[in-house]
């Protein structure tokens, strides 16, 4: 009897033989060891499950009538599909082996053999499986990688948000997070996924609004070879790389109605189709949805689904504004003086008077603004204190209070114009540059100028 358990629990093995005892066997004593087993009793049978269904292992007989073991080998291969080939054999040749291996089979068995023989094989090629889905993820992640997620800040605001993420960290529910650009919702997102159960997992980041549909659609869900031009191998998705850990669809307010049709099924079916395939791919991913969008409002408007909308709002987070948390803003100066030190630049710290104009100040960029400034002041102060002489225009001097006795304080859309004007004037119009400052992102910027009527 097989005993391995750990982390060959869950993997799908196919077994194709046309023999009927050897099915009987496996199809017993695998399922012992916590492998999920599929049997085909011939190859054409073995190329309609690949078809189906993803496997991590195929054991896989030589001689069988019809389409052969070698034969099924290559078309398996052509397929795409990346489960591990173990050859079963009862003829034994050094030609058919070598011609096994060259075709990407991972081994070669020869029948009648050893369960615990067969228990070692098995074992080698499921966590070579294992190994080359984490690596893909690490790939995906360290092309992603950040700083880790430290949420700096003690306001009541920051503290109900803390507790609410511990709170939903647990739970598979996927989880929309809203709130204007610059707040760290994806800083909130990898907390969440730290703190849960798939934290061992991978944790991919997607900017929907960054992608054409026909590229957004291959980067989440996949294609096969040849699917457009261009595409000359297959491709695994950001839901399948995600597997076991969380995907994070940041902007997805940005999303077409075609691609948030396309999603809905997904979350829906947890099964996708790859661009230009056939076969459903089961998928295991926890979504997280992030937006700077009001998406009720989105909804009302008809640019976003009800149903999708539901589907990703079981759980709610609404990140406030740093102007709605003031007081937090000393403490994020020093985190990130502190960080901009351990990088290399030369210890600075802020003087009172500086640090007051900081906390006044309305930050429309909110907290990324805020670690772009501080950056740049640590660069050009030549002092080991900033001082408020220090401080570019904008921030040394009150924004958007109108000139005149007899007008009250501007509203907060006014002062933000008046900011975004101001920064672009100092930019001479680059709006790239002004984008830096302000700690968005040029696409961001493009909307508001057009909303504010903005003349760069």
């Amino acid at each position: 009897m097989l005993q391995n358990r750990g982390r060959v629990e869950g993997i799908r093995v196919l077994v194709v033989d046309d023999e009927r005892p050897t099915r009987l066997l496996l199809e017993k004593e695998l399922p012992r060891a916590g492998y999920v087993v599929t049997s085909a009793e011939s190859g054409e049978g073995a190329l309609e499950q690949v078809r189906a269904k993803d496997f991590d292992v195929i054991l896989l007989d030589l001689k069988m009538p019809g389409i052969g073991g070698m034969e099924a080998l290559r078309r398996i291969r052509e397929s795409g599909a990346a489960a591990e080939v173990v050859i079963l054999t009862g003829h034994p040749d050094v030609d058919s082996a070598i011609t096994a291996m060259k075709l990407g089979a991972y081994d070669y068995l020869t029948k009648p053999f050893k369960l615990v023989e067969l228990e070692e094989v098995l074992r080698r090629a499921a966590e070579r499986r294992l190994l080359q889905r984490e690596n893909t993820a690490l790939r995906h992640m360290v092309d992603q990688r950040e700083p880790p997620p430290l949420l700096v800040g003690q306001s009541p605001a920051m503290k109900a948000l803390l507790e609410t993420v511990q709170r939903i960290a647990g739970s598979d529910a996927n989880v929309l997070i809203q709130g204007e650009s610059g707040t760290g919702k994806g800083l909130v997102a990898r907390r969440i996924h730290e703190a849960s159960p798939r934290g061992t997992g991978p944790f991919l980041v997607i900017n929907c609004g960054g992608f054409q549909d026909p590229l957004l659609e291959s980067e989440l869900f996949g294609h096969e070879k040849g699917a457009f031009t261009g595409a000359t191998s297959v491709k695994q998705g950001l839901f399948e790389v995600a597997e076991g850990g969380t995907l994070l669809l940041d902007e997805v307010g940005e999303m077409s109605p075609a691609m948030q049709a396309k999603l809905l099924q997904v979350l829906d079916t947890r099964e996708l189709r790859r661009v230009g395939g056939t076969r459903m791919h089961r998928v295991d991913v926890r979504i997280v949805a992030a937006t700077n969008k009001d998406l009720s409002q989105e909804l009302r408007a008809g640019r976003f689904r009800e149903d999708l909308y539901y589907r990703l709002n079981v759980v709610s987070l609404r990140l406030p504004a740093l102007r709605e948390r003031r007081e937090d803003i000393p403490l994020l100066i020093e985190h990130f003086l502190n960080r901009f030190g351990r990088a290399g630049y030369a210890a600075k710290s802020v003087s009172p008077e500086a640090s007051q104009l900081l906390v006044e100040y309305p930050w429309p960029g909110n907290v990324r603004e805020l670690a772009n400034a501080i950056e740049r002041l640590v660069i050009l102060t030549p002092r080991p204190v900033i001082t408020p002489e220090d401080l570019p225009p904008n921030l040394r001097a009150p924004i958007g209070l109108p000139h005149g006795p007899s007008q009250g304080p501007a509203s907060l859309s006014e002062m933000e114009r008046i900011h975004i004007a101001r920064v672009l004037s100092e930019t001479g119009g680059k709006k790239m540059q002004a984008a830096r400052l302000l700690g968005i992102d040029i696409k961001t910027l493009n909307q508001k100028i057009k909303r504010y009527n903005i003349i760069p």
